[in-house]
């Protein structure tokens, strides 16, 4: 998962640092006022998702896989601690009702 995190920011930072270079250079048009960092951030992010969304698929799907087994084994430790408390709840009410 990290892996895929920083596969993404990198491809990010590549596409802030090609967008910054062709708005300073005057290739494309600069923000109103003070707003240019903002409209070069906007814009590298734009750009960025859907090459993120193509180029890292296959990274993508095994995170995915990671996360699906983590909440599966989460879910099975959830069971076995309930089994057990069930078990040990019905000893006591057994042992309550011998005696």
């Amino acid at each position: 998962m990290l892996r895929y995190t920083l596969m993404r920011l990198g491809i990010f930072a590549g596409c802030l640092v090609v967008v910054w270079g062709l708005v300073y250079s005057g290739v494309m048009p600069r923000g109103l006022g003070d707003s240019n960092g903002m409209w070069v951030i906007l814009l590298a992010l734009l750009i960025s998702a859907p090459i993120s969304f193509v180029v890292l698929r296959k990274e993508r799907d095994r995170a995915s896989v990671q996360i699906v087994e983590r909440v599966d084994r989460v879910k099975a430790n959830l069971e076995a601690n309930r089994s057990q408390e069930d078990v040990a709840d019905d000893s006591a009410r057994a042992q309550g009702q011998t005696s």
